[in-house]
């Protein structure tokens, strides 16, 4: 069996085909799409194949039935016409520059007036985009294509400079404001991003844009399913059982649990993260490659400022209508969690969805990302406690070391932040910064278990109390048979009872029952 061509960071249609990378056919999803509305607007995480979603649709606008031949549309019923394409990629500037945005608006905009022969005469982004797409209709008498890849990478970058901010904003809301009068010269218009940022003229003003982030119908347009990767990927999937010493099921379950789990609408597939699969499949190895270099230190302050529950985040109750738009002033961070892809839905009912970190690998980025809130710097502990000397303890099976670490760990965060939701966040980041599967609230028959951690060759049971005993919290996980669930399990189970004291400021005592 050949092995498979992964195109990771590849982001253009074209160069994917006739370079022979493996490409996930999701073409049968462009008719529906062009029915679907002029205005369409798509949400998703970062490097979730948004910009080759559009590469895909500039090469079919652009006529180029070659490079379709043998996916799923080559069968289907289309016209393959020629249109004028306006493809525009706010992906990859620094607009930390104070004419940032100015500066790639106007290369933009500068190359297709060239490349269309366009005499402009306005001044103003806006005036020039109204005269270029009006100008173009005229000239070639077909209607114009109008392609936006990350239109709000530059309010994201620039969230920490409300001048800054203000200035982009109001630049982008006339910019994308054109669109709403130009229905006659326009043929198809998409735009994509990961927030829907509530104050820019394409959501205010633009009447008849469909957006389709929440749709059951292209729940799957972006991302990865089981199926398709299955279907596309078997050889990486053999390669990465061998390397790994396990069978293909058990390397499968290990995707799933790393990097699947993605879900946008109640009748769309689990998905997986394109990036991260896909490096994982190259390497051979379940690591950790999501990073979202586009979340705003805002969505941080924002869960700090809430004083949120962390481990609580993995079972969030919502609205469909909070999860749409944002707005700088908004002090809410579960839309924004959801839009950057840390949360994802788990159910629906009606019109209330309940979201959840989507896998393995996401929850410890965004354990990560809240590190530096919570826990000291490692300098003011005094070499008394090691990351990694407590991932080995715990992998070792060796409670007592690892717990004298929390102590020590938790002894070393200024008196003001201690409270007990402050202790469980703690808790929680740290087994999870270690790479543990550490699973919060965990529901038994008659009660739910504080924190349960498994290793392959250990499982421990936690129940914390505050200001109360170690006794009272093993006796409950005894009354209660939280280890019950687990008498067929091969590994060994440690039961932990550990009480934090407000008056001692920390991690009092603590009873281990094996």
């Amino acid at each position: 069996m050949k092995s498979e061509k992964y195109p990771i960071g590849l982001q253009t249609f074209q160069k994917i085909i006739e370079s022979g990378y493996t490409y996930v056919d999701k073409t049968a999803i462009i008719p529906e799409l062009l029915e679907t509305g002029q205005y369409i607007f798509l949400s998703r995480p970062r490097r979730f194949g948004k910009s080759l979603l559009l590469s895909t649709l500039h090469s079919f606008f652009e006529g180029r039935r070659d490079l379709f031949r043998g996916l799923a549309i080559d069968s289907l019923e289309v016209e393959w016409n020629q249109l004028p394409v306006i493809h525009i990629d706010l992906n990859a500037e620094n607009y930390q520059l104070e004419d940032g945005l100015d500066i790639i608006l106007d290369r933009i905009l500068r190359d297709y007036e060239s490349n269309f022969e366009v005499t402009i005469h306005e001044n103003s982004f806006a005036s020039r985009f109204t005269r270029l797409i009006k100008t173009i209709n005229e000239k070639i008498g077909k209607k114009v294509v109008i392609l936006v890849d990350e239109y709000d990478k530059p309010l994201l970058n620039v969230e920490n400079n409300p001048a800054l901010f203000a200035k982009n904003q109001a630049i982008l809301k006339g910019f994308f404001g054109v669109l709403k009068s130009m229905d006659r010269h326009i043929r198809f218009a998409m735009l994509t991003g990961v927030a829907r940022f509530s104050k820019v003229s394409i959501f205010s003003d633009l009447n008849n844009l469909r957006d389709i982030s929440l749709s059951d119908r292209f729940a799957d347009i972006c991302g990865i399913s089981e199926k398709e990767l299955c279907q596309n990927f078997p050889r990486g999937i053999e390669k990465m059982a061998k390397k790994n010493g396990l069978t293909c099921k058990q390397a499968l379950e290990n995707l799933r649990y790393y990097y699947d789990g993605y879900l946008f609408a109640e009748k769309g597939s689990r998905l997986y993260n394109p990036w991260s699969l896909l490096n994982a499949l190259e390497e051979g190895k379940f690591g950790f490659y999501w990073f979202e270099t586009g979340t705003p230190t805002f969505l941080v302050r924002r869960i700090r400022d809430n004083r949120m529950l962390l481990p609580a985040l993995n079972s969030i109750r919502t609205m469909e209508s909070d999860l749409v738009s944002i707005g700088m002033e908004d002090t809410n961070p579960i839309p924004l969690l959801f839009q950057t892809g840390y949360l994802t839905i788990k159910t629906v009912s009606g019109r209330r969805y309940e979201l959840h970190f989507p896998n393995h690998e996401v929850e410890c980025a965004f354990a990560e990302k809240l590190r530096p809130l919570y826990l000291p710097q490692m300098d003011d502990l005094n070499g008394e406690f090691s990351l990694w000397d407590f991932q080995d303890e715990i992998l070792d099976g060796k409670p007592e070391q690892f717990m004298r670490r929390l102590q020590a760990m938790v002894k070393a965060v200024p008196y003001e932040q201690h409270s007990e939701k402050f202790y469980q966040n703690v808790v929680y980041l740290l087994f999870t910064l270690v790479g543990m599967d550490a699973r919060v609230e965990e529901h038994t028959n008659i009660g739910r278990t504080d924190l349960v951690v498994r290793t392959k060759r250990f499982i421990y049971i936690f129940e914390f109390k505050y200001d109360g005993s170690p006794e009272e919290a093993l006796r409950q996980i005894e009354d209660r048979d939280y280890a019950g669930r687990f008498d067929a399990d091969y590994r060994k189970i440690f039961r932990i009872g550990a009480n934090f004291s407000s008056s001692k400021r920390g991690l009092d005592k603590w009873i281990i029952k094996s």
